[in-house]
């Protein structure tokens, strides 16, 4: 059974510097290079295969075809599209808004589900349901308007709800966590269950979900925030701070790196000290304004994006003896699942001809 990686992971899957990918056979040349798309439908859905391009899913604009590509705009479309990828023996994974995500120039040889369960209920008049798929940002602004505290810091966050909650997002020392009263997930199985908040555990970009085995996504978050007028004067100032210290402007995916949790200094401060800022390597390069964020600058490729992020880890190691480690999500096209502590890939190099229907 195929294992999802869904909802932005907090780490960066690296390919192991011995991994060598089999190359495309010619059938595979073909099939990618097909300029007719095919769509079929199954069970309610419409499936589109071989011509999806996943940089026109990714804020950083880059990534090949995949496969299979569904969208799914309920629970009931998630576990159809899942259940499509199981009976026909193929990996899949699930995106929101392709923040936080580095897709592959190949392309990812399975099925991406995109994420569309963007409803917003408000249930008591300071408990929130949003669908995973809902923008996090438009969450953030929505609830400090009408008066309610605790994801101010939302307001500039790209994103999902989903992908927040999954990897505990946080801005300004607040975080998804915090108001967090319970969560609605579906497992590889199909079985829908609701997760209090006192189940769950959430760390500083992390959380339960990142090791649940038999997580095939979060449908639905709830949240609990307080009253506080002044809460759209505090999301206004977030905002800004953000204006006036991130390039919103360009291609970005977010914080590429996890600042250190052991030393107190940022990763951005230590990129900016090893006088990395404004470096570029082909079309990928280090924000002048913000040196933990890579733009792409110029049609960059997933390998000079990856050399960049290579380079800048080295080059902090040997300036500082500090090992970064990525807060971004690398695909790569034959990967099954990642290990959420980041210290390895399990990814299957065999070719599975079904895969390729």
């Amino acid at each position: 059974m195929s294992f999802p990686v869904s909802h932005n992971p907090q780490v960066l899957l690296r390919p192991s510097r011995k991994t060598t990918l089999l190359p495309l056979k010619c059938s595979e040349k073909t099939y990618l290079l097909n300029k007719k798309e095919e769509t079929q439908k199954w069970n309610g859905l419409k499936i589109f295969r071989g011509k999806k391009l996943l940089k026109d899913l990714s804020t950083w604009g880059i990534g090949g075809p995949c496969n299979y590509f569904v969208e799914a705009f309920d629970q009931t479309q998630l576990l159809a599209a899942i259940r499509y990828c199981h009976e026909h023996s193929i990996r899949y994974i699930i995106i929101g808004r392709g923040s936080n995500c580095l897709f592959d120039d190949m392309g990812f040889k399975g099925c991406v589900i995109l994420n569309r369960i963007n409803f917003l209920e408000r249930k008591e008049p300071a408990i929130y349901r949003a669908g995973s798929g809902f923008p996090f940002n438009s969450l953030g602004m929505q609830c400090s308007n009408e008066g309610f505290t605790g994801l101010e810091f939302a307001g500039g966050i790209p994103g999902t709800v989903g992908g927040a909650t999954y990897m505990n997002a946080g801005a300004n020392g607040l975080e998804t966590a915090d108001a967090i009263d319970s969560v609605d997930i579906v497992t590889v199985e199909g079985e829908l269950q609701t997760l209090d908040r006192n189940d769950l555990k959430f760390g500083y970009r992390s959380s339960s979900f990142q090791d649940m085995e038999d997580l095939a996504a979060i449908v639905a978050v709830t949240f609990r925030l307080k009253e506080l007028g002044s809460a759209t004067r505090k999301q206004q100032e977030y905002l800004e701070r953000r204006r006036m210290t991130q390039p919103l402007r360009d291609r970005t995916a977010g914080s590429v790196f996890r600042n250190p949790s052991d030393i107190g200094v940022a990763a951005a401060e230590l990129i900016e000290k090893a006088g990395l800022k404004g470096f570029r390597l082909g079309g990928a390069m280090v924000s002048k304004i913000h040196a933990n964020f890579f733009i792409n600058v110029s049609s960059s490729t997933s390998r000079d994006m990856l050399n960049l992020i290579d380079l800048v880890k080295d080059k902090i190691d040997q300036k500082f003896g500090v090992r970064l480690k990525e807060e971004v999500v690398y695909y790569q096209p034959y990967c099954n699942h990642l290990n959420p502590s980041g210290d390895k890939v399990t990814c299957d190099e065999t070719f599975n001809a079904n895969e390729m229907k």
